[in-house]
């Protein structure tokens, strides 16, 4: 059984479990995955407590405890931030916990060639402690959007998809998105996963699956996972 950690937030753990869901369409009842869904809606702002640090480890372990005791078999957590716990969240489980960036950086390195242009989308909290860029920055350039556009079009399109409003939040977007193609960027990384509900919200998730522009680290999880699952 998966155990999913999630909560972080809510729309982004079943956007998750969508995705999951999703990559088996088709098949009878029985072939779909077994999960186990933890939404633990009041684990503490992660962005506001980078420097409480242990505020959300300790509720992170509870939670990956809970899905521990309900023998899950491996955890994958539906949240770019919350890897920044990763290492001493990992020492605390015993069962294995998927690494959502070390995934996606694995998925670029197979795919782009070395001092490729990668963009990142992603809250403010995630590029300050590098939860990409400890991976990225030795073989890749990585460019985030300057801090103006990363106010009034990254971080606004997140806020706006977790206030349910998806149109706004895909047209909020698109400058931050041009920037970076502008920058002759070959990936995107979604690296919010609220980022991904407003890029592709309108689009089939056949085309967001076959997408060679955007890497949304919610369905590369959920295919790592399915592969683990198997």
């Amino acid at each position: 059984m998966i155990g999913i950690l999630g909560g972080m937030g809510t729309q982004a753990g079943l956007d998750f479990c969508s995705k999951l869901a999703k990559l088996n369409r088709g098949k009878a009842d029985q072939k779909y995955p077994v999960f186990l869904l933890y939404n633990k809606a009041n684990i503490p702002d992660r962005k506001q407590n980078l420097k409480k640090y242990k505020n959300v480890l300790n509720s992170l372990v509870k939670g990956c405890k809970f899905l521990q005791k309900n023998k899950c078999k491996f955890i994958s957590i539906p949240c770019n931030t919350a890897h920044h716990w990763y290492k001493d969240l990992k020492k605390e489980i015993k069962i294995p916990i998927l690494n959502m960036p070390e995934i996606v950086y694995f998925n670029i390195k197979n795919n782009c060639k070395k001092n490729t242009k990668i963009g990142l989308l992603a809250t403010d909290a995630t590029i300050a402690v590098g939860v990409y860029s400890q991976y990225l920055d030795k073989k890749f350039n990585l460019i985030t959007p300057p801090k103006n556009l990363q106010i009034r079009s990254v971080n606004k399109s997140i806020k706006l998809v977790k206030m349910g409003k998806t149109k706004e939040a895909e047209k909020a977007i698109k400058p931050a998105v041009n920037y970076l193609i502008k920058k002759k960027c070959k990936k995107i990384i979604l690296g919010c996963t609220e980022l991904p509900i407003a890029i592709f919200a309108y689009k089939s998730f056949k085309k967001a699956k076959l997408s060679k522009t955007f890497l949304d680290p919610n369905l590369i999880l959920a295919q790592a996972s399915m592969k683990k699952y198997k």
